[in-house]
């Protein structure tokens, strides 16, 4: 209120019959101070103060009050009304503003809480599959150790390192989260990194992991960097060929492709397998369990993968989606892109 007299005082000395725009000062005034505080009340009590203030200091006659002139009780009245109507309207535009904040802060609560307890059901899902399995086949194994053949024992030890190195690269995803939140707010730490570089590192591990494995991969020749934290996603890019080599179950090789646009980077990883039945492509992030198919893997599903491949994107400020084609499936993923220039040589 101060500033708008002082600048009303300004005015009034240049024109000292421009009552009228020193009063639409005064009203820009309550509806700063409307949206500037968190009680109705001030704004009323602004309003009431403007009228009084424009009647006193800047009416003729002037330092005094007077509503008996002709046309000044309806000039204040209307005044009054539209500080009062501004005062109110912002005032619901800014409650407005701050329950769809705290609205979308529940929302995303609600979020974090469902990716969580999904994480729970599939953890007790897809552990205790592989889990099982090693103590069946260690129990076939020591019960039975005088009765297996050479090649009966080497198939029920190769199952158990099978299953154990499943069980490991899950706890590797579950280990990965703790690097996106921690108590929910976000601590990811992202420095700019050659994306061809992590897509190559993330192969090379898959490859010693899995001697069978067949990758045809495509990038461009322009020099790519994205902010990221290269070990999520480089777990993202495992957890997608991994995906791809369980189930597509295709003699073709996968493929990798990496292309970007003008403002995003994408990673494909493209299968020659069945697909994805049609009714799991929504959902096929969730971390929900879901019965085995004929078409799969009974022992290795694919939802806590793809859900933490969603929440490490996510927080990555990018976009994951999984669709159909002709001949198999494809999984990509975005990350904002990062214009990089090269330093000249001295």
């Amino acid at each position: 209120m101060v500033i708008a007299t002082l600048l009303s005082f300004s005015y009034h000395w240049v024109n000292p019959t421009g009552a009228a725009n020193i009063g639409l000062i005064y009203i820009l005034t309550v509806i700063l101070i409307s949206f500037h505080t968190d009680k109705y009340r001030y704004g009323i009590m602004a309003a009431i103060v403007s009228v009084f203030f424009v009647n006193y200091l800047f009416t003729y006659p002037f330092h005094e009050f007077n509503f008996t002139m002709s046309g000044y009780p309806f000039t204040f009245i209307v005044m009054y009304f539209i500080s009062i109507l501004a005062s109110a309207v912002t005032f619901q535009m800014k409650d407005q503003a701050k329950r769809l904040q705290e609205s979308e802060k529940l929302i995303a609560e609600a979020e974090k809480e469902k990716l969580r307890a999904n994480l729970l059901r599939a953890v007790s899902h897809d552990l205790r599959t592989p889990l099982t399995s090693i103590i069946g086949a260690s129990s076939s194994y020591l019960d039975n150790e005088e009765l297996l053949s050479t090649e009966s024992k080497r198939e029920l030890v190769s199952q158990i390192s099978e299953d154990a190195s499943w069980l490991l690269h899950m706890v590797e995803n579950l280990l990965s989260v703790t690097r996106i939140t921690n108590n929910g707010t976000n601590v990811l730490k992202k420095t700019p990194e050659p994306v061809e570089e992590v897509l190559f590192d993330a192969i090379s591990t898959l490859k010693k992991r899995y001697a069978d494995l067949q990758i045809q991969v495509s990038i461009p020749d322009d020099f790519l960097i994205a902010p990221m934290d290269p070990i999520l996603i480089k777990q993202v890019i495992m957890n997608l060929i991994e995906n791809a080599y369980f189930h597509a179950h295709s003699i073709r090789p996968i493929e990798c492709r990496l292309d970007c646009d003008a403002h995003s980077i994408r990673i494909h990883v493209k299968d020659f397998g069945m697909g994805i039945a049609q009714k799991k492509l929504d959902s096929i992030f969730d971390a929900v369990p879901t019965a085995p198919s004929a078409a799969a893997d009974t022992r290795k599903g694919m939802g806590i993968g793809l859900s933490i491949c969603k929440a490490i994107i996510t927080a990555h400020d990018g976009s994951i989606c999984a669709l159909n084609h002709p001949d198999g499936a494809e999984f990509y993923f975005t990350l904002p892109k990062e214009d990089f220039h090269l330093e000249p040589d001295d």
